[in-house]
């Protein structure tokens, strides 16, 4: 075996703990040179924020330098050149590699700090990130960051975005009078005209990531947008109350009809803590994000305590991330854009492989699972493991149905997805549709 397949053998040993295959088979490892005892190479990642970087450096320098004949290692960590699928539609995002939805269904759930603060949390990384502030009724970018100038102009035919601490920015607020404190007064086919000229119109250069701060709702714009540009993932932010836990499954249903994954859902205003390791004092009530961990199967969801100085510093112009990084409130946007990043990089490079849900007369509910295994489901049990409001007692968790109430020929009418980790199946009985996670068909496939 020559030194090279050496070198390559022992780096087969790395994982990537997201996609779960190993660097050598991705094609991360370039450029290997080989001069005597002395080896050199390039991991190249998928993104510049990639959490594991300086994880796969450390290993990859342990187990090459663990060749007998290795006397020095040179690892050099690089990312993937940005890749966009807008070059021939839109010249200002044709650099753009990944778009990424700060969503909220109803107002005041700070969604804009959240979408602000994400966005410097991924720049922290080395990663390059601009924000489109998308509320033209009521822009919040103008007053959360203080750009390093205020002009705005044009360039071989694009707007010029602004910059603060090394993001690109732009916002309706920073084109109108008096940095957007007078109100926006058009309808809604100009408002989309507005946002389609600012977001596809500004000369956003290479950036690995462009945060969309998206208005409060489900309307024309966040349509207009999805439709407009490849949206590549979907952060939803709310609150504990119960109201906003409905809205959030409004967000997750228009995503899923425009084929956008919803990766993540943050319950902001969580709880209050004086102290801190002090008492939680859930102060707008609790069980919104149990209820999208149980009934939508979401793995990365995060609760955010009330914590003032957030908004004290954010209405100074200035991120929590930059002014406080190492405060408790920093680590936890440092594990959002982790999520981001990991979320981003198996949708892309197809390490999300979920089962396959239908439905055969005469077999009943069909689970397919990657690798083609199969499992034969009884409908009954099915629709018996629903964790919905119609099925089981939100306060008391006692289940409303009985096994006897539900007839043996019940059967789906209708199978689908719903945002990224669960399935909802219409029933032959009942006009509510049920929804469940993978992992709640799993268990009970005996997986």
């Amino acid at each position: 075996m020559s030194k090279e397949n050496e070198v390559l053998e022992a780096l087969k040993v790395i994982i990537d703990p997201d996609l779960g295959r190993d660097i050598v088979s991705l094609g991360f490892i370039k450029d290997l040179h080989i001069d005597g005892g002395n080896v050199s190479f390039v991991v190249e990642l998928t993104t510049p924020a990639c959490p594991v970087k300086d994880r796969f450096q450390t290993e990859c320098e342990r187990v090459v330098s663990a060749l007998p004949w290795v006397e020095n290692v040179t690892v050099l960590m690089s990312a993937q050149k940005t890749k966009s699928p807008l070059q021939a539609q839109s010249p200002g995002l044709s650099r753009v590699a990944n778009i990424v939805a700060v969503s909220s269904c109803k107002g005041g759930v700070g969604k804009s700090t959240m979408a602000v603060n994400l966005a410097y949390t991924l720049a922290k990384t080395g990663a390059k990130v601009g924000i489109f502030d998308a509320d033209v009724y009521g822009p919040s970018l103008p007053t959360l960051v203080h750009p390093d100038t205020d002009e705005v102009y044009q360039q071989n035919g694009l707007i010029v975005p602004l910059e603060a601490h090394g993001v690109k920015l732009m916002s309706f607020g920073f084109v109108t009078p008096r940095g957007g404190e007078g109100a926006a007064i058009m309808r809604g086919p100009m408002v989309t005209q507005v946002i389609n000229q600012l977001l596809t119109g500004t000369d956003w250069g290479e950036l690995d990531y462009l945060v969309l701060d998206l208005p409060p709702g489900t309307g024309d714009v966040q349509l207009t947008l999805t439709q407009l540009v490849p949206i590549t993932a979907a952060i939803i932010v709310t609150t504990p109350q119960h109201l906003s836990f409905i809205d959030v499954v409004k967000g997750i249903q228009m995503f899923d009809k425009v084929k956008v994954p919803t990766v993540a859902v943050i319950e902001n205003m969580s709880y209050f803590q004086p102290e801190p390791d002090g008492e939680k004092y859930k102060l707008f009530g609790e069980g919104a994000r149990k209820k999208l961990i149980e009934q939508y199967g979401f793995q990365n969801t995060f609760e955010f305590p009330v914590v003032p100085r957030v908004a004290e510093m954010c209405d100074n112009g200035t991120p929590v991330v930059l002014e406080d990084p190492d405060s408790d409130t920093a680590r936890t946007f440092g594990e959002i854009g982790g999520m981001v990043v990991r979320e981003i990089s198996k949708l892309k490079h197809g390490a999300v492989e979920k089962p396959q849900v239908s439905f055969t007369a005469g077999r009943g509910i069909i689970l397919t699972l990657a690798d083609g295994t199969e499992y034969e489901l009884d409908p009954v049990d099915v629709r018996m493991a629903c964790r919905g409001a119609h099925t089981v007692d939100e306060l008391t968790g006692e289940q409303k149905i009985k096994r006897e109430d539900i007839p043996k020929n019940i059967h789906p009418t209708a199978i689908g997805k719903v945002g990224n980790y669960a399935v909802s199946i219409q029933w032959s009985w009942g006009n509510v549709p049920s929804i469940y996670p993978y992992e709640a068909l799993l268990a009970l496939a005996g997986e």
